[in-house]
């Protein structure tokens, strides 16, 4: 995993977000070297690893990721969780 950049973040329940889907700050997109369409990991607690495919939206606070209530609810994440962010890795 050299030379991924990665970022702690909050993962934050939005229902307007759709399952499978997450929305992060376009700065925060630049930072960690995504665009648009691309899949992102998340690390929780280094247990709980999943991905998401991301989107940019400028409401999104630079340390958020927003993300589904019902799909981070079934994977055990609470609201306001830290989280490790970046860019997945083909396997």
């Amino acid at each position: 995993m050299d030379g991924i950049r990665q970022k702690r973040m909050r993962l934050r329940h939005r229902v307007e977000v759709e399952r499978g889907k997450s929305f992060l700050n376009p700065e925060t997109m630049s930072f960690l070297e995504i665009e648009d369409g691309q899949e992102i990991e998340i690390v929780v607690a280094k247990k709980k690893k999943f991905r998401s495919i991301s989107f940019s939206k400028g409401e999104v606070p630079i340390n958020e990721v927003w993300m589904n209530p019902d799909e981070l609810q079934e994977k055990g994440i609470a609201d306001n969780s830290i989280a490790t962010v970046r860019k997945a890795v083909s396997t």
